[in-house]
């Protein structure tokens, strides 16, 4: 640290001087006297050349003195290349006022965008045909009775339409299985899916002309793997002969609201790669028919994956009825913030209430169901509409083709092509012999004799859904994927969705919690796994020990990202599955969970090894211990205790999956009070000690949480020692007050730890750090305001709590439907509160502990990005309430009006509006990590790490649903209430930012973009720093080090998204020598202040080398690929740069040694 100084200073003092000679120089050259007798006019050449010599050799200087400031730059950084920089040994102070002073590492960090990367959020954006927003503005939402076609209207046409160009007919079977719903995944093989697959061997071999299409890859995986080779063959054939059609081809077929875009992408590579590697195919078309609404971040992803077109089906009914009137069921769907075409993507909305036969063949249901022979009279399921079908035969088949063509007619008027398409099929279809019959040979029927019939002007075929796709880009004379002529252009989204009255699946946003929030966990460790095994795997290679890691690891990944995706289907993250199912996700997710800890810990330990000759694994003696442990899938995390004694120190190894420095606050759960932490280079670091508790007033003896500031390497690992040292200077404790409101109430304390109680009084009381200061209330010891060191005033932001009730009529909320009855109702308080509040110069915090909830708000005292944001962790444990939801809602001054604004997967924002004409349930929008309120003068973002229904139902109001217990079914399928409620931890960050001065404009139109401070409080909130400590060993611990994978700090606008090892082509159990690299390029709003993120933050337009990217690894293939990794570009040359536009996700092969 000295030496470091040093350098700094003699640095510093060869600069003055460089500038002054310059100076000097300057100065001459305007004082010469020779230049003063011209009296200003004309020089004479003599003097030019003088002049001419004198500005070569002051630029001869400036080269110098430029190569001496990289040379002191440079060896300022070797001195700091490790980046686990410990902040200095002097000690926190207290300041006049009684805020903590902390002595900082005192290393310069700064914040360089340029303007070009700001121009994006405020460039134009080319208008849209159709944009969701303006049509939720236009639309009445009344729910007129449209006779056969209940939510639409009357279709008619002119028997004469297609005498000139005949209607295209494309039926498509398929089977919609659900990866769990009613039954688990494994049981609904066993008894349903493997008998579809066996079915469909040997039914579609039959006859060439059938058709059929599959999508949840999960199930086709788990059937293709118990199949002979024989069987294996035949299926392949079938696929490879166009007459069975893989459809976007993910591990399931996702949910779009609350999924997170790193799973929505993890899921699609997985089954992609899957069919790559044993079927030899790559999906064309994407088919969404059972998400509860459709976000655009997923048509973006087909996009990028190669994928031409795409179909969705869960609209609301209102917005289905707008499109078909105006025949814009089919269009091409834009994001937003594209100020081009470069994302469309053709997607044809199905028009009708289902996507069962009785709502697809046409606009009468009754007329349909006539034609779903699985409901032939004697079978198990019937026609509700009362008229059974019939078996075709050649009495009735003139009658029963006309019939049905004449619903092919109408449903076809709804488009602007003479090509109509009719699926065919149902949940879980055709896991009987005889349904195939049933179908297959009563339809062919139907097409022989309308195909023989030419003044009946149609050609009717079983088809693929790419089939009718191509049928429509040919009719309209353009390539695959193309623009149609006249199509139009969609932007937004379609969230809340509503399949009928003022039903509004918006209740699913937050069902069941505890596994959102675990799902992202989940997430957070594979992302990070994923990260180090490729890069320990390729350090591995680098040095010749690839036989001595245990690269049989790469079975764990494919476990946990199996797991993730199974979890992303639309009856999972939901919370919209039966109890028993919950569970079975329940143990898979676990299990994944353990298995990646193993992972990281494997990996952390070969890369923090300073001599890899002395590295040895054990599969039985793992190095490391895990930060912390889950006792049972339904369990919340319980910290690690680190038993720290005289003998000798602790090694702690702490992992930051962040592709930036990170400055921030760890805590760690230590046996002892008199802890001493050290870094890797023996200097000491102020310790904040704070008590474990046992209930609201009883400190616990089992332990104390040591909390330190550490500066932590991007995507690195850095090393620290722990040890039990006499009392010492650098250990400060925390100050604890007790605020209680009822009588009798106790405090417990534990030596050392200093606690006061007092009673409650009505007055706000105050913590502090250097960047903020925020207010409570002193009655109900909740948020009240946030004062920004900055700013001239404290802001308003009031934290509430309040409770919905559902209906008293027959429709009453469920896991999937928000039927509230009425307004919230304030949280009413039964037993007396306690408040904690806990303060030194690390961090403070206030908790407030009421019956069904308890809110801990804590604030960090360090510079930069840890520092500017509320930490808010809410406890919710409703298990003994009955058809109640509970909800925080932050009640400010920003005059936001109705306009808020609601992240789409975690990938980008989508302005909403409270509409009054729409019912207080259709108001909820999906948050899966963020939602904002803004005006001219502040933007208050809450940060999410679990996905939850939000809503701004006044302005200047947020409000989110934290959990939901209801009695009942909403008659969806499921059969079942929500009863088995958790205990729940829901995880913020609060962030107040400012519009800096001329930059008043509040967004207006489409798009709207975090700043770069909020995407990088959201990157820490989702991605917390791992504490894994070393196990003691009785042979003693080899050295270790700090492990920096990175030369160079990454441009800040760029997401390392995934370092994914790709699978192996023979063995399944190894990794590839190749890896996948997936970018993500963020859109940023630089209107708001900027304050120190407490890293080096630069942007580039865009531009990154990777050649150079990896320390100590040689990049030996650099090659674009599609999103799934299915279609490749030509390589580029190792020494390129890649160039990302903002928001662009791209990905690329690598091959690392």
């Amino acid at each position: 640290m000295k030496l470091k100084k040093q350098v700094t200073m003699c640095g510093g003092a060869i600069f003055c001087v460089a500038v002054f000679s310059l100076y000097l120089m300057l100065d001459r050259v305007q004082h010469d006297p020779a230049r003063r007798q011209n009296g200003g006019g004309n020089f004479p050449r003599s003097q030019i050349s003088v002049l001419q010599n004198r500005i070569e050799q002051l630029e001869q200087l400036l080269e110098e003195n430029h190569q001496i400031i990289s040379h002191i730059k440079d060896s300022v950084l070797e001195l700091t290349d490790t980046g686990a920089v410990s902040p200095s040994g002097q000690l926190p102070f207290r300041s006049a006022n009684g805020s903590w002073i902390l002595p900082f590492d005192g290393r310069p960090t700064f914040l360089s965008v340029k303007p070009q990367d700001c121009q994006f959020a405020q460039g134009r954006r080319g208008q849209t045909d159709l944009q969701m927003l303006d049509i939720y503005s236009l639309l009445k939402f009344d729910n007129v009775d449209g006779g056969v076609w209940k939510q639409g209207f009357e279709i008619l046409y002119e028997p004469g339409e297609w005498d000139n160009e005949p209607l295209q007919v494309f039926v498509v079977p398929h089977s919609h299985n659900d990866p769990g719903w009613i039954k688990t995944f494994d049981k609904y093989y066993t008894d349903q899916t493997q008998h579809i697959f066996n079915n469909m061997l040997v039914k579609l071999t039959e006859d060439p002309r059938r058709k059929f299409i599959w999508s949840e890859i999960s199930f086709f995986a788990k059937w293709w793997e118990s199949a002979d080779m024989h069987k294996q063959e035949a299926m392949r054939k079938l696929i490879l002969g166009g007459q069975l059609e893989m459809v976007t081809g993910g591990w399931v077929m996702t949910d779009e609201a609350n999924v997170h875009y790193f799973a929505m992408i993890d899921q699609l590579i997985e089954g992609h790669q899957w069919l790559e590697k044993n079927v030899g195919v790559t999906p064309r078309s994407g088919w969404a028919v059972d998400p509860f609404g459709h976000s655009a971040t997923m048509s973006y992803l087909l996009k990028r994956a190669n994928l031409t077109s795409m179909l969705i089906q869960r609209v609301h009914y209102s917005i289905k009825k707008h499109f078909a009137s105006s025949r814009s069921l089919e269009f091409m769907w834009r994001q937003s913030w594209d100020q081009d075409s470069g994302t469309d993507i053709f997607c044809h909305m199905m028009p009708f209430y289902s996507y069962d036969v009785p709502h697809t063949c046409g606009p009468d249901p009754k007329i349909c169901c006539q034609f779903d022979f699985k409901r032939l009279p004697g079978g198990r399921v019937n026609c509700p509409w009362k008229v059974p079908p019939r078996a075709v035969v050649e009495a009735n088949v003139a009658e029963r083709a006309h019939l049905l063509l004449d619903q092919y007619r109408k449903k076809s008027k709804l488009f602007r092509s003479k090509v109509v398409l009719i699926p065919l099929g149902d949940d879980f279809r055709y896991d009987k012999a005889l349904e195939w019959d049933q179908q297959y040979l009563n339809y062919q029927r139907l097409f022989d004799y309308m195909n023989s019939h030419p003044e009946m002007h149609v050609q009717a075929q079983f088809g693929t859904l790419t089939e009718y796709f191509t049928a429509v880009y040919k009719a309209n004379g353009v390539p695959q994927g193309a623009r149609p002529p006249e199509y139009p252009v969609l932007s937004g989204d379609f969230f809340a969705y509503a399949d009928r009255e003022d039903h509004y699946w918006s209740g699913y946003y937050t069902s069941r919690p505890f596994y959102k929030s675990m799902d992202r966990v989940l997430e957070s460790h594979l992302r990070g796994a994923e990260i180090l095994f490729s890069l320990a795997v390729a350090h591995a290679r680098h040095v010749g020990m690839e036989g001595r890691y245990p690269t049989s690891d790469y079975t764990l990944l494919t476990d946990a990202r199996r797991t993730v995706a199974l979890f992303q289907h639309h009856d999972a993250i939901t919370g919209t599955a039966k109890e028993n199912v919950v569970i079975d996700y329940g143990n898979r997710l676990l299990r994944s969970l353990h298995g990646l800890k193993r992972v990281i810990i494997n990996a952390a330990h070969f890369l923090v090894m300073k001599n890899k000759d002395v590295y040895r694994f054990y599969q039985t003696e793992p190095f490391l211990e895990t930060d912390d442990m889950r006792a049972t899938q339904d369990s919340l995390p319980q910290r690690t205790l680190i038993e720290l004694d005289q003998s000798g120190p602790r090694y702690l190894v702490l992992f930051n999956p962040v592709e930036q420095d990170r400055l921030c606050v760890v805590t760690v759960l230590v046996n002892s009070a008199r802890v001493r932490v050290l870094t890797e280079d023996g200097q000491s670091l102020p310790v904040q000690l704070s008590a474990q508790w046992s209930s609201a007033s009883q400190m616990s003896a089992e332990g104390f949480q040591a909390s330190f500031m550490v500066r932590l390497p991007a995507l690195g690992l850095a090393v620290f020692h722990l040890y039990d040292s006499a009392d010492t200077p650098m250990t400060l404790r925390s100050e604890t007050l007790l605020r209680l409101s009822g009588q009798g109430q106790t405090a417990h304390a534990v030596d050392p730890l200093p606690l006061r109680s007092q009673t409650a009084d009505p007055q706000p009381f105050y913590i502090s750090t250097q960047s903020l200061t925020l207010g409570f209330s002193g009655t109900t010891g909740l948020l009240e305001s946030i004062h920004r060191k900055d700013d001239p005033q404290e802001v308003k932001v009031q934290i509430q709590f309040v409770t919905y009730g559902t209906r008293s009529s027959k429709d009453k909320s469920g896991a999937y439907l928000f039927l509230p009855d009425g307004k919230a109702k304030p949280y009413s308080q039964k037993e007396p509160l306690v408040v904690r509040v806990v303060e030194g110069p690390l961090f403070s915090e206030v908790v407030a502990l009421y019956q069904h909830f308890q809110q801990t708000i804590c604030i960090h005292n360090v510079p930069g990005v840890d520092g500017l944001s509320l930490d808010v962790t809410t406890m919710v444990d409703i298990r003994d309430q009955s058809n109640k939801e509970l909800a925080m809602r932050l009640v400010t001054d920003i005059q936001n009006d109705d306009t808020f604004y609601t992240d789409l997967n975690g990938f980008q924002m989508q302005p909403r509006r409270h509409f009054l004409k729409l019912p207080l349930q259709a108001n909820f929008y999906p948050m899966p990590s963020q939602a904002y309120i803004q005006d001219s003068q502040l933007r208050l973002t809450l940060h999410s790490a679990q996905a939850l229904g939000v809503t701004s139902l006044e302005s200047g109001q947020l409000e989110v649903i934290l959990d939901r217990r209801l009695m009942q079914d909403d008659n969806r399928g499921l059969g079942q209430g929500l009863k088995d409620n958790k205990k729940t931890a829901n995880r913020f960050r609060l962030l107040l930012e400012r519009r800096s001065t001329g930059n008043k404009v509040v967004d207006s139109g489409p798009t709207s973009f975090p700043s770069l401070l909020s995407h990088m409080t959201s990157a820490i909130l989702n991605h917390e720093v791992l504490a894994l400590p070393v196990l003691p060993k009785k042979r003693g611990i080899p050295p270790l080090h700090t492990f920096a994978p990175l030369t160079g700090a990454l441009p800040c606008d760029f997401h390392v998204l995934n370092l994914r090892s790709i699978q192996h082509q023979q063995d399944t159990h190894s990794p590839s020598p190749y890896t996948a690299l997936i970018l993500h390029r963020k859109g940023l709003d630089c209107g708001l202040e900027t304050p120190n993120p407490g890293f080096n933050c630069t942007t580039t337009e865009g531009q990154l080398g990777l050649s150079s990217l990896f320390r100590n690894l040689d990049l030996q293939l650099l090659q674009p690929v599609s999103l799934s990794l299915m279609y490749s570009s030509p390589p580029l040359a190792n020494d390129s740069s890649v160039s990302l536009e903002p928001m662009e996700i791209s990905a690329f092969r690598l091959k690392l040694r």
